[in-house]
Formats: C-alpha cells, sequence, structure tokens
C-alpha cells in the first residue's frame, strides 16, 4: 500500500513571491523520520510516512529557494479526514512561534540558517488520531493557497500523561503497545494452556488497515466528518473496533462460527496470528474473513488497539457465563442423566471465553473507574442495536456498579453469575440440583509482562468468591440492575422458557448434599489414548446411604455445546458411614475418535441421586493433551539463516500421511510458511527441519501448527532472541 507524500524529502513544494520580491520556493522537506519514529516509538512501522504520537513534538526541516524576510513566518495548516473544520477539531491552522505552553496545535522554530527552517511540531493531546495532510504559507502570502507539504500519521500516546490512554510503567508500555506477539490461553481451568498468537501491528500494511476499519465503520458512511471528530477519545475508537472487528451489523473483520463447520474458510484453530486474517480482509474489499472464535476476535483486536497506541492485553475468563436473559445467573437444564437440555437452556457457560482488556481514562465515569477496561469483539449479544461490548470498567464489574456504560451487566455475569442448575423431569416440572456455585470465572489470566508465564487476575474482577464482600456485591448488582431492594420486596423477572423464579430465592446456595463426588482422572487424558477416570463419591454422614449414579459423557466444542454422546451407564453404590467409594470409567479411544473435534474436548456428568431425596450434579470438562517440540539449531542474528528443528509427535496407532507444518512469526519471516510432514508412523516422533532469516532484533515468536486431516491440530511456539548483525 504505497502512499503519496508530496512534499516529501526531494520533492518541492512551491510558494509564489510578492510583487516586486524574490520568488520563495520551499525545495525540499525533510521529515526526519529516523529520529521522530525513535522518540515516538514508531520507528518499526514500516513504510515511507512519519507516524507520530499525539501530545507530543516532533521536528520537521523545511529548505527555501531563498531566506525569509525578517517579518516572515510559516503558517501552516494540518487537517484530516474528510471535511476538516476547526470547529470539529479536524483542523488546525497556526505559524511558528516561540516554545510556549498553548494546549492546541502549534509549531516551535526550532533552528533557522538562511535558507532552512526546523520545526518542532507539536499536536494537542486530545487530537483526532489517523491521516492528517500538512500544508504551508509565508505569513506574508496571505492571498495564496497553501502549498502541500506532505502526510503524517497521528496516533493515541501513552508516553504522553496528558492523554487519555497514558500508561506510567514503561515496562507495560513495552509489553502493551510494542510487543508484537504474545500467548493466549485457552482450555478448561483445571487445564490451562497457552497458544501463541503474533499480533504482528508493525508488518506491511497493517497500520493503514487499521485505520481503514476506522473508515468503514457504519457512522463514518453516514456522517464521516462528525465520525472522524469523534476519533480523539479513547471509549469512542475501542467501542467502534469492537464492532468492527466482527462482521454482524457491518462489513467487519471477521465472521463468527461455533458450529464445528468451517466449509468455505480457515478453521478458527488454525489462524496464527492476526496479520493474515487483517490483509486477507483488505485484499479481499473487506470481505469478512471466515472463520472466528472469541480467542480469534481478541487477537484482532489486540492488534488494531496496539496499533492505534491503546496499550491492549488479552484476557481469558475459564467458566464464562453467557447471560442471555440479563438477570445475573445462569440457568442450566439437564436430565437424569445430567445432560444439558438445550432447548429449555438459553443461558451458557462457556469453558473458556477471551476478550480484551484495555488501558484509558473514563472521564464519562470518573477517575475511580479509570485504567483497565473490558472490550469484547466476540459477537454474543447487542448493545444498544449493535453487536459488540465495552468499554466496561474493570473496577466497575469489581464493585457491583453494573448501571455504569458500557455493557456492565453481561460483563459482571461472565465472571460472577451464580450457577444454577435445574433437573428437568418428564412431567415438565423442574427442581434445583446442587452443583458447584463457585463455577463462574475461574482462573481469569493474562500474559506477564515481559514472560509468557499466567499470572491469574480474578482479584481485579471480584472479591474472594463465596466471601462476605463478594455476596454484598452481587446483592448491590442485582439491586441497580432491577433498580429494587431484593429484601421485603419479590420482583419476578423473565426466565427461560417462560419460566418465572423470585430473584430473592436466587440468591442463596443450593443446600449441599450429604454426599460429595469429583471425578478423577487415573491416567493423562492423551489425543490418541483411552481415557481411564474414576468418579469418587464420599459419605459426609454417619450413616449408610445408598446412591444411584447416572453417567453420561459426550465430546464437546469450548462453548460446551455437546457434539455426540460418547458415554452412558448407570450405576448403584452403597456408602457406608463417612465411606467412600469409587466407581471406574473407560473411554476406548475407539469410541471417541470420530467425533472428537479440534477443541478437543470432553464432558463428563454424573447425576447422583441420594437417599432422602437429595442430588448431586458432579461434571469434569477433559482437555485431551498433545507434544510438539521446537528447537533453535544455533544464534539467530538479524539477516542470516538460522535452522529450525520441529519435532512432531504421532498420537494414533496408525501410519498417518497428508500432514503440513503451517509456521509464522513476525520479524521472523515474510508471510506464513507451509512444509510438509513425512509420513508418521503409528506413535513415533518424526523430524521436521527448516530455515528462517530474521528481519528485526529483540525477542520474537514463532508459532507452529502441525495440521493434519487424521486428528485435530497439534500447536506449539517457541521465543527466538535475535541479535543485531555485527
Amino acid at each position: 500500500m504505497a502512499h503519496t507524500e508530496p512534499g516529501a524529502e526531494g520533492s518541492p513544494s512551491w510558494a509564489e513571491g510578492r510583487n516586486g520580491s524574490p520568488r520563495i520556493r520551499i525545495t525540499k522537506v525533510d521529515w526526519q523520520r529516523q529520529k521522530n519514529g525513535t522518540a515516538h516509538h514508531t520507528h518499526e512501522f514500516p513504510g515511507p510516512i512519519l507516524v507520530a504520537r499525539r501530545g507530543q513534538p516532533f521536528e520537521m526541516t523545511v529548505f527555501f529557494s531563498r531566506a525569509l524576510d525578517s517579518e516572515e513566518t510559516l503558517i501552516m495548516t494540518v487537517e484530516t479526514g474528510p471535511q476538516a473544520s476547526e470547529d470539529l477539531g479536524t483542523k488546525a491552522v497556526f505559524q511558528t512561534l516561540e516554545p510556549g505552553e498553548d494546549p492546541a496545535w502549534t509549531a516551535v522554530q526550532e533552528i533557522q540558517t538562511e535558507t532552512t527552517m526546523t520545526v518542532s511540531l507539536i499536536s494537542p493531546p486530545n487530537a483526532v488520531i489517523g491521516h492528517y495532510r500538512l500544508s504551508a504559507r509565508p505569513s506574508s502570502r496571505r492571498k495564496q493557497n497553501n502549498k502541500k507539504l506532505g502526510e503524517f500519521i497521528l496516533l493515541f500516546n501513552p508516553w504522553c500523561p496528558e492523554d487519555d490512554v497514558f500508561l506510567a510503567s514503561e515496562e507495560e508500555r513495552q509489553e502493551y503497545v510494542l510487543n508484537d506477539s504474545g500467548v493466549i490461553f485457552r482450555g478448561v481451568e483445571k487445564h490451562i494452556q497457552a497458544q501463541g498468537w503474533n499480533y504482528g501491528q508493525f508488518e506491511e500494511d497493517i497500520l493503514d488497515i487499521c485505520l481503514s476499519i476506522l473508515d468503514r465503520n457504519p457512522s463514518h458512511q453516514d456522517d464521516p466528518a462528525t465520525d472522524v471528530s469523534r476519533r480523539h477519545d479513547p471509549i469512542y475508537v475501542t467501542r467502534v473496533i469492537s464492532a468492527m472487528v466482527n462482521s454482524n451489523n457491518d462489513r467487519g473483520v471477521v465472521q463468527g462460527q461455533w458450529q464445528g463447520k468451517y466449509g468455505g474458510g480457515t478453521s478458527p484453530l488454525h489462524w496464527q496470528g492476526s496479520v493474515a486474517i487483517l490483509q486477507k480482509w483488505f485484499k479481499g474489499r473487506y470481505k469478512p474473513v471466515k472463520y472466528g472464535q472469541c480467542w480469534v476476535f481478541a487477537g484482532v483486536m489486540c492488534t488494531v488497539l496496539r496499533c492505534l497506541g491503546i496499550a491492549t492485553r488479552v484476557v481469558s475468563n475459564f467458566n464464562s457465563a453467557h447471560d442471555t436473559d440479563r438477570n445475573l445467573s445462569v440457568d442450566k437444564y439437564v436430565d437424569s442423566y445430567g445432560r444439558t437440555l438445550d432447548d429449555l437452556t438459553e443461558d451458557s457457560m462457556w469453558n473458556f471465553h477471551v476478550w480484551n482488556e484495555s488501558w484509558f481514562a473514563r472521564k464519562d465515569l470518573g477517575p475511580s473507574y479509570n485504567g483497565w477496561q473490558v472490550l469484547d469483539a466476540t459477537p454474543q449479544e447487542e448493545s444498544e442495536g449493535i453487536f459488540r461490548c465495552g468499554p466496561a470498567s474493570v473496577t466497575a464489574i469489581r464493585e457491583g456498579d453494573v448501571h455504569l456504560a458500557h455493557d456492565g451487566p453481561f460483563v459482571f455475569a461472565e465472571v460472577n453469575a451464580d450457577y444454577i442448575t435445574w433437573l428437568w423431569h418428564d412431567d415438565e416440572s423442574h427442581e434445583r440440583v446442587y452443583s458447584d456455585p463457585r463455577k463462574i470465572g475461574r482462573c481469569i489470566s493474562t500474559k506477564a509482562v515481559g514472560s509468557n508465564s499466567r499470572v491469574d487476575i480474578t482479584g481485579l474482577y471480584k472479591y474472594p468468591e463465596g466471601s462476605r464482600k463478594e455476596r454484598q456485591v452481587y446483592r448491590k448488582a442485582v439491586r441497580k440492575l432491577f433498580s429494587v431492594e431484593t429484601r421485603g420486596r419479590r420482583d419476578r423477572v423473565r426466565r427461560a422458557g417462560g419460566r418465572g423464579l423470585w430473584r430473592e430465592d436466587l440468591l442463596e446456595p443450593a443446600t449441599k448434599p450429604s454426599v460429595t463426588g469429583k471425578f478423577k482422572l487415573l491416567e493423562p487424558p492423551v489425543l490418541g489414548h483411552d481415557l481411564s477416570l474414576a468418579l469418587c463419591l464420599t459419605n459426609l454422614t454417619t450413616r449408610s446411604q445408598k446412591v444411584r449414579v447416572n453417567l453420561s459423557g459426550a465430546t464437546i466444542l469450548y462453548t460446551r455445546r455437546p457434539v455426540a454422546e460418547i458415554l452412558r451407564e448407570s450405576h448403584s453404590v452403597q456408602l457406608g458411614p463417612e465411606g467412600e467409594e469409587n466407581i471406574p470409567i473407560k473411554i476406548p479411544y475407539s469410541q471417541y475418535k470420530e467425533d472428537l473435534t479440534e477443541d478437543k474436548k470432553i464432558l463428563l456428568a454424573a447425576m447422583c441421586f441420594i437417599t432422602k431425596g437429595e442430588k448431586l450434579l458432579v461434571e469434569k470438562d477433559i482437555t485431551l493433551e498433545d507434544f510438539i517440540t521446537i528447537k533453535v539449531l544455533g544464534p539467530a542474528t538479524v539477516g542470516m539463516a538460522v535452522t529450525v528443528q520441529v519435532m512432531v509427535v504421532n498420537p494414533l496407532s496408525e501410519i498417518v500421511e497428508d500432514c503440513v507444518l503451517m509456521v509464522e512469526g513476525s520479524g521472523l519471516l515474510q508471510g506464513q510458511l507451509s512444509i510438509d510432514v513425512p509420513t508418521l508412523e503409528p506413535q513415533e516422533k518424526a523430524s521436521v527441519q527448516f530455515d528462517i532469516t530474521p528481519s528485526r532484533s529483540g525477542p520474537r515468536q514463532l508459532q507452529v501448527d502441525l495440521v493434519s486431516p487424521h486428528f485435530p491440530d497439534i500447536k506449539g511456539f517457541v521465543i527466538i532472541h535475535v541479535a543485531e548483525a555485527k
């Protein structure tokens, strides 16, 4: 995507002289791109155009054909967007001055020689971001037109204390603005896995594509001048991006698909980064890219917001609620085998859900809500008629202030809804069943600053589960959402399928039964192997108890939507006083392999019917493990080839052919590398080697994805520390 840059170094721009005086012309403009890029932390953006951050000066030198008269200065004009105007804040006219404290656009004359003037341009810390056009004329030439000097791009500035996106920590700025790779945590609460992701915000064309996303939003199509004028505000910009990263309501970037069928597109699990997605969207003339799921939406949104200069991170919430009916509880209806009744259950709980947090001030809410803001581009529910979510203050979520903008109730429910299970009987009656009351919002995770380790940030979203403070906040959220006191007054709320329940009846957890249960893995759950588990039941009383157990198992998507049943059996167990019994469970690979999805997940459920009518539901989510090893065979240096070795394991007891390695990494190789893998013998390792030639120094992430028609993808990544060439 080439830029036309009138007035760039070596490109003359002309200014006519007065009658009777020598004609003056601007012969050259030096944008000092390298110096400014380093000072503004934008030097990694490729291309000829200067990229600057608002609220911070950048220098340029203007060359003239003769000296300016003593009384002459330069009058400069900056403009952005169509129909630029000073009233809208998208145009400014100013002249070179001595240094001052003017908060508006200014140009300070730094150095002047006979035929040059070095000017320091300073934008206000709340300037509109985007493409700018710069023109100028001598102050004595009032009747002449401005002459174009060129273009530059202005971004948000987390280094500027007066900018709403200011972030005080340099380590965090390096991580959340400049790091072009990272990890996204997926899996289940008890088995969290890290997936590498190439954000690639400094790759060719990505900055222009990110700015074009803003220009494709419906508000810009309807009223471009007003839309551009609002791009000074990170609240507005992030809300637009949240809507535009998904394709619902507009021709946004990524089309979602959660049914396990990805014909005509790419499986969400095959993407290794944002670059290929953004480039495909742009080159395809803004046709949505197929397909994405939550981590893909979050990865793309992180790329866009880091690119625009807003500190952003990816956050994973395990056991994440989707509260469809907005009552701060997730209601699940099951049959006598613990199987979810999809036709009755509108709410859901995903194994994990991934969103973003961005750091900026909330002038609309007050300073106590500054800091991390939840943003979610996954199209789950509409917000003001559009599929988007946020920004919702993390502090507001923790304190139960769900009445504040934007989308607080939905985010609060994702991390702190009460999880309520109902046993549905054949006569269409239903009763509450005991299950884990602290199930929602576990192990909320993000990547550590400066390393790929996992940081648990659950405490930022809620007080300790089950604590008095957490219950107080939950009640506060219910009061604010329904605008009624929950004690002494009953307020009936809409339930799934028209079933109504009293809100105050749900504020306390169900009575804990006299028997506890848990599933225990007897062997690691490995892809291609049989599953070996036991259901462990414990009698908490001093009397014998009989328990009837209905077991079920199903392959599932990560949204916990069942795909195919792989287990159903019943057992009766006699528990002695304070006694324990184990029910062994064996699921052969042959029994689940045909129905296993790319998520590699299985859900087991045990509905336990205990003496005296007590009922207990025990569940376990299992993610099957796989293995891949990546080694760099030698030192990595910019411009020099280095060999990478990948060891892959065939997880099956059969010969596997037609496997391909997909390799990607910003600053390590151009685009994506595809490598055929030799035939894999049953349960054997194979080695694949290839060369990469790094183009940028520093820690770089290489992602490797083993794609096979015979088993789900096997992924891995490695950090490569690249040295500068000597």
